[in-house]
């Protein structure tokens, strides 16, 4: 695709890179692009907490300076935009809250090093109170809509970084994965989103006692590996396991769902698309066999983690009785959870590591649904009981949240659509860091379904 400002982010962000290095294109012009873009999508997709009208200029101007002396970096002048839980200095982190929250004096690690490869942040996307749900929205920004059809959530915690991406307002965007929160949204809004290992990108400190990560979305998967590798430091290792034939693999298909205490159910029309993505994949030569992965109880490692983290987030919180009351409700359990339950949750790790781990003697790559239902409408979540939350989430999104517990990587790929083209997405899986197989498979993929061709109507 020949990038000009009207193109704007549907080029890629390898794309711009290489636009602007040959002088075919400003970051001003791209950045002023989607600075319009963000500011006229507002009133109906809501991606962005925090929009960098002036500073983003500022920092397009510098890097049209740099570009014009020579100077070469992986992502210099291009926009891309963060999730609003990682700090960038002089902007708050609000992290989907209410309240008057103090400026960050610093950028968190991952932040510095999109810097330092030249990228211009255009702004802090919305993700609901804590990362909490599969759905973005709050009484801090209101709700976030889907770019495929505004009536539908674009999924979360990261559902923000999805729109903005599937909208064309920007190429790729960070954002972070505790429960599926990049996983999610990519599948929902027809993009690749990559849960690395945990630790892969630094997060400057202890996310949700060890199931958070930090992880790119993009259109592409060249798209998703450049962002890992700006932001974790890795060169090109990630770019290039994208141009690689991963070979002939054993891929063992899943549609099990995972340990919960609600009822589950895999949606006909998911499953449908899994088992499509499961037959392209044997068309590009791979063995496709049908497995279980051994979860046993994983979920009782669950919570403790993930509730104590929630009781940890909160005392950074202004004004916390302006919080919804089911956020106060799980910080209240996590200050019950975060004795020797939480440290037994996270004895219990090498133990689920080596039994789920053990399908990983079958076979090289696990395929799964990365949900179970096509995206809910805006507002399904409204006016729920906090358990009645925690069972309508489970049911729509059981299969990320045992990869956050074991650490492992894991990366959504688009498969297909609805008969009313709403977006599915399904999940390749592998053991520690077997980030590379599962780039250069889910490439492979793209190269036949041609998915970043898709691009949703322009809405606002």
């Amino acid at each position: 695709m020949t990038v000009s400002p009207e193109t704007t982010a549907f080029a890629g962000l390898a794309a711009q890179s290489s636009a602007l290095a040959d002088g075919a294109v400003t970051s001003a012009q791209l950045t002023a692009t989607a600075l319009e873009q963000a500011n006229a999508s507002q009133p109906v997709l809501n991606a962005f907490r925090r929009i960098r009208d002036e500073d983003a200029l500022a920092e397009a101007a510098e890097a049209d300076r740099r570009l014009a002396d020579g100077e070469r970096a992986p992502l210099l002048g291009v926009p891309v935009a963060i999730k609003d839980d990682v700090d960038l200095a002089g902007q708050p982190t609000a992290f989907g809250c209410p309240g008057d929250f103090p400026v960050a004096i610093a950028d968190a690690p991952a932040v510095a090093r999109l810097k330092q490869a030249g990228a211009v942040i255009v702004g802090k996307t919305n993700t609901p109170e804590l990362g909490q749900w599969p759905f973005t929205e709050g009484q801090a920004f209101g709700a976030t809509r889907n770019p495929w059809q505004p009536e539908h959530t674009p999924g979360g915690s990261s559902g923000g970084s999805a729109a903005a991406v599937a909208a064309g307002i920007v190429a790729g965007a960070l954002g972070s994965d505790g429960a599926g929160s990049v996983r999610i949204p990519a599948a929902w809004t027809g993009l690749v989103g990559i849960k690395p290992q945990r630790g892969r990108i630094p997060t400057g400190g202890e996310l949700f006692h060890g199931l958070t990560v930090l992880g790119p979305l993009a259109r592409t998967v060249g798209d998703a590996a450049l962002l890992l590798d700006v932001t974790a430091g890795t060169g090109t290792a990630f770019q290039t396991a994208a141009k690689r034939e991963p070979g002939r693999l054993r891929i063992g298909l899943s549609t099990r769902i995972p340990f919960t205490a609600t009822k589950t159910r895999l949606d006909p029309v998911v499953e449908a698309a899994v088992r499509d993505t499961a037959e392209k994949l044997a068309a590009l030569g791979h063995e496709i066999v049908e497995v279980e992965p051994d979860y046993g109880l994983v979920g009782l490692t669950f919570l403790p983690r993930s509730l104590t983290g929630v009781r940890d987030w909160t005392r950074r919180v202004p004004a916390v009785a302006a919080l919804d009351p089911r956020t106060r409700s799980n910080a209240q359990q996590g200050r019950l959870l975060a004795g020797p339950a939480l440290k037994l949750a996270r004895a219990f790790e090498p133990a689920l590591q080596r039994r789920i781990g053990s399908v990983f003697g079958r076979v090289d790559v696990l395929l799964t649904p990365t949900t179970a239902t096509p995206p809910p409408a805006v507002g399904t979540f409204d006016g729920l009981t906090g358990w009645r939350t925690d069972q309508t989430m489970i049911a729509a999104c059981p299969y990320a949240w045992p990869w956050n517990v074991l650490g492992w990587p894991g990366v959504n790929v688009p498969a297909g659509r609805t008969a009313e083209g709403l977006p599915l997405g399904a999940q390749l899986l592998g053991p520690s860091h077997a980030e590379e197989r599962l780039i250069s498979v889910a490439a492979q993929l793209e190269e036949v379904e041609r998915w970043q061709e898709r691009q949703p109507a322009t809405v606002w």
